[in-house]
């Protein structure tokens, strides 16, 4: 388990590149200096005093207190081994703890890579892996279950993904009494875990308002999930493409869902079907989703296979077993166990090393230097995803236009934004008339740069590979 815990934590270690951990860190740094958290839009001119639910509060001070404390290195690590606690709890799921077990979660793990990063999604992965943990294990321990509702309460101020701990308490009730139904379940006991089960999921509904904005959380995970925009214009939001490298291990993972059932004397139970085909479609639907899909399938998979390998007499060569292992297989372990932590070590240096030509290379490092020290004339119109990076450089000098905070904005201003920016009607120009902007800051290849550079009343002050900064003359 140190081999796999290690491997994972050197697979998720990696530079930074979300380009919304600025604003996170911006957030964190004023929430810790004010005592209080934002309930309107402290950023933008755009959208300056509107309302906003900063949901990931607490994981902006978490966020930013480690880089206070530990800069980008101690940010790396933390979430390397956060990331990497979620799919070893999903190991612990898997019967019997095998070898193909673990070969199964670092696939699944693999998978799920594109998701990874310093942001507070990372953090509902955890803990969406712990409540499936806690789940399982309540058949054997039924008290466990409790353990829920406080576990929900840190949830609901970490990330508006505390509603898939509701989800998952629901998916369970229902599967139990699918389990009941079909046969897979004595009913001697069901009633009892019923009746735990709707306590329980009762008491995690009824915490849901002890945070910041009260009831208001109770319908705020709604509207993000049916916010047009964000489908349409946010990566993440989009349907995962298999005519990509990166989703190929996310396609192989379903094929199998799909192919062992067949093979496996294994049959599957109702609620692991419900399971995973929620799991399936939610993946299927956001790549966001992905890693979620992972926790759910990972034992399931695994106890297939492990079935397969126990009817064809060999198990022993995958299961980890109790037996004290030969000497050979001790010394191979303990010698990869050394060269793993090496390269961990080596990896997780590489990396930090790595962070400020990471920032160059992604963000609009220089252009943001020429800004500081020449102050062009405001309002300034930005890229989307160097909002959050403004906010972290510039801000209070520069309020941006618009930044990754896509609920705050909305569809409407979104859809501004990306017409004016593509150059998808007649109407591009009016969001610049419109809000006075006087400097553009935006990718040398972006279509509104090409077309400002045709009109005389533009003139280009900056320019490199990542950036070009744009006045208006008059």
């Amino acid at each position: 388990m140190i081999i796999l815990a290690l491997g994972l934590f050197t697979m998720a270690a990696r530079v930074v590149t979300d380009p919304d951990v600025w604003w996170h860190l911006r957030t964190g740094q004023l929430i810790l200096q004010n005592h209080t958290v934002f309930h309107s839009d402290p950023y933008s001119f755009t959208k300056f005093g509107q309302p906003w639910v900063d949901h990931e509060w607490l994981s902006q001070l978490v966020i930013f207190s480690l880089y206070r404390v530990a800069g980008w290195g101690g940010l790396v690590a933390a979430f390397g081994a956060i990331t990497a606690a979620a799919f070893l709890t999903a190991f612990l799921r898997c019967p019997g703890r095998p070898y193909v077990a673990g070969l199964i979660t670092v696939w699944g793990a693999l998978a799920s890579v594109p998701c990874w990063g310093v942001r507070p999604q990372v953090l509902t992965l955890l803990l969406a892996s712990v409540f499936l943990l806690i789940l399982d294990r309540s058949y054997a321990r039924p008290n466990l279950l409790w353990c829920t509702p406080p576990l929900l309460l840190l949830w609901v101020n970490l990330h508006a993904g505390y509603a898939l701990g509701i989800a998952l308490l629901v998916l369970f009730l229902v599967g139990d009494a699918l389990d009941l139904a079909f046969g897979y379940r004595d009913s001697s006991h069901s009633n009892a875990r019923f009746r735990r089960l709707a306590l329980v999921l009762t008491a995690c509904i009824a915490v849901i308002p002890l945070n910041p904005y009260g009831t208001r959380m109770y319908w705020y995970p709604l509207e993000t999930l049916h916010s047009r925009a964000m489908q349409v214009y946010i990566g993440e939001w989009l349907s995962p493409d298999f005519h990509q490298h990166r989703y190929l291990p996310t396609l192989f993972m379903m094929l199998l869902t799909l192919v062992l059932p067949a093979l496996s004397p294994r049959r599957l139970r109702p609620r692991e079907l419900l399971l995973l085909t929620a799991a399936t479609y939610m993946a299927l639907r956001s790549v966001r989703h992905i890693p979620i899909y992972m926790l759910v399938a990972i034992p399931i998979l695994s106890g297939m296979v492990q079935a397969m390998l126990e009817k064809a007499g060999k198990a022993g060569l995958f299961g980890a077993g109790s037996r004290p292992l030969p000497t050979p297989k001790l010394i191979f372990n303990l010698l990869l166990l050394i060269g793993l932590t090496v390269f961990t070590v080596a990896r997780l240096r590489s990396v930090i090393g790595g962070q400020a030509k990471t920032e160059i290379r992604e963000f609009p490092s220089a252009a943001v230097n020429y800004l500081a020290a020449n102050r062009p004339p405001g309002p300034l119109l930005n890229h989307y995803n160097w909002g959050g990076y403004f906010i972290w450089k510039l801000h209070p000098d520069y309020p941006v236009y618009i930044d990754g905070r896509a609920d705050v904005y909305g569809d409407s201003f979104l859809d501004g934004f990306a017409s004016s920016y593509y150059l998808k009607d007649k109407s591009w120009r009016d969001p610049l008339a419109a809000w006075g902007v006087r400097t553009v800051v935006l990718p040398p290849d972006a279509p509104l740069v090409i077309a400002l550079k045709t009109m005389p009343d533009w003139q280009t002050v900056f320019a490199d590979s990542q950036a070009v900064v744009l006045i208006r003359s008059k």
